[in-house]
């Protein structure tokens, strides 16, 4: 199953702050140890994947890789082998204000709906809001992947309406106070010994309706916007890498910050060349004289290129020969890997009768058994 975006795991902005992140782990954390829900795989996972996510996002320099290139940015320096059964020994541990802030009460609080929230002003109303991120997927011929290429991406996004500005009011005639909730952005309802409180349905939340909504955008201060990009795909990128452009998602909600766009890569598959990693690998079919003799061939490249190659005299089928610094571009960097030559023994269908005749005199020259010794198996 594919991993969840690292930002969405833990419920936060492309542009959250350390402290911010910090703290959305923490309280994952805190709800899904195993501690506290024992028996249940699903918690468990679920506290795997934020306790992944933040290793990523708590670290400048994997975070700034993963922004630029997804997962890709981070195989091999995060997710293999991690061992999470010790993360937190015993759930006091979390109690305890880990993290550099916060202990018992303000978890607690958290808990019971007593936690200040970044996206709320005081008395409930909403403040800046991010938009939404936006996935468009590209496909690439294997070439453009291994060198890099630039690709246009034409999609669809929201933006600020031009009308008003982005108030979603008409004229600038502003906002009032909501009637439902007096502008507090909630609506409290009694359930048993507690008072239960929602967002306010007739304002969302915000605590403030529009007096006279704008015409074009119906009061949202949002207007759909076709748009065209040129998206740089950077050299080493493989089947399911991402390239992040940043802003370029939906426009934010009261002032809020836009999206992103997520560009992911797909790549074609190529008739010779198949790939692993930054290594290249293709199969050269050659003669059987030339397997016996040696020879000198020349060879096609991912670059479009052909070069010579030499083949060891008594060579055998399945042979790989390896040619340095012909594979695929690494990521950014000029170094390239390496290109590997299966060496595939071509065994003729047909022969003629003076080949027939050379071919006897051959075997008999080399005294070919008719009753060969097994060959053991290579460890």
């Amino acid at each position: 199953m594919a991993k969840r975006d690292y930002y969405e795991v833990l419920g936060v902005a492309k542009t959250a702050a350390l402290d911010e992140i910090k703290k959305a782990y923490r309280k994952l954390a805190i709800a899904n140890h195993p501690d506290r829900n024992p028996g249940d795989k699903a918690a468990e996972e679920r506290f795997k994947e934020a306790t992944e996510a933040y290793d990523v996002l708590g670290d400048e320099k994997k975070r700034q890789m993963y922004d630029q290139y997804g997962f890709a940015g981070i195989d091999g320096a995060n997710g293999a082998g991690h061992d999470y059964s010790n993360v937190y020994r015993d759930f006091s541990d979390i109690f305890g204000g880990g993290f550099g802030g916060g202990g018992f009460e303000d978890i607690f609080s958290s808990f019971f709906g007593g936690g200040n929230s970044r996206s709320q002003s005081r008395g409930g109303q909403r403040g800046p809001e991010t938009g939404s991120s936006l996935r468009y997927d590209v496909e690439i011929d294997f070439k453009d992947a291994v060198f890099g290429t630039k690709v246009e991406v034409a999609y669809s996004h929201q933006v600020a309406c031009d009308t008003c500005h982005g108030s979603g009011s008409e004229g600038g005639s502003g906002t009032k106070v909501c009637p439902t909730c007096n502008g507090s952005g909630q609506v409290r309802r009694n359930s048993g010994f507690f008072a239960i409180a929602s967002a306010c349905p007739t304002c969302n939340g915000s605590g403030r309706v529009i007096e006279n909504p704008c015409s074009d955008c119906h009061g949202t201060g949002l207007k759909r916007k076709q748009q065209k990009v040129k998206v740089s795909i950077p050299a080493g990128v493989d089947n399911g890498s991402r390239v992040v452009l940043r802003g370029m998602g939906d426009a934010g909600s009261n002032g809020g910050p836009s999206g992103d766009l997520y560009v992911y890569v797909g790549v074609k598959p190529h008739k010779y060349f198949i790939r692993q990693d930054y290594d290249l690998f293709c199969q050269i079919p050659i003669s059987i004289t030339q397997a016996s003799l040696g020879a000198d061939i020349q060879v096609p490249t991912i670059d479009g290129q052909s070069i010579k190659v030499s083949i060891p005299s008594g060579v055998q089928s399945g042979k790989m020969l390896r040619v340095r610094g012909r594979g695929v571009t690494k990521l950014n960097s000029t170094d390239r890997g390496d290109m590997y030559l299966k060496l595939m023994v071509q065994v003729p269908k047909r022969l003629s009768l003076k080949a027939k005749k050379i071919m006897q005199e051959l075997s008999d020259a080399l005294g070919e058994e008719d009753s060969p010794t097994p060959v053991p198996f290579e460890d």
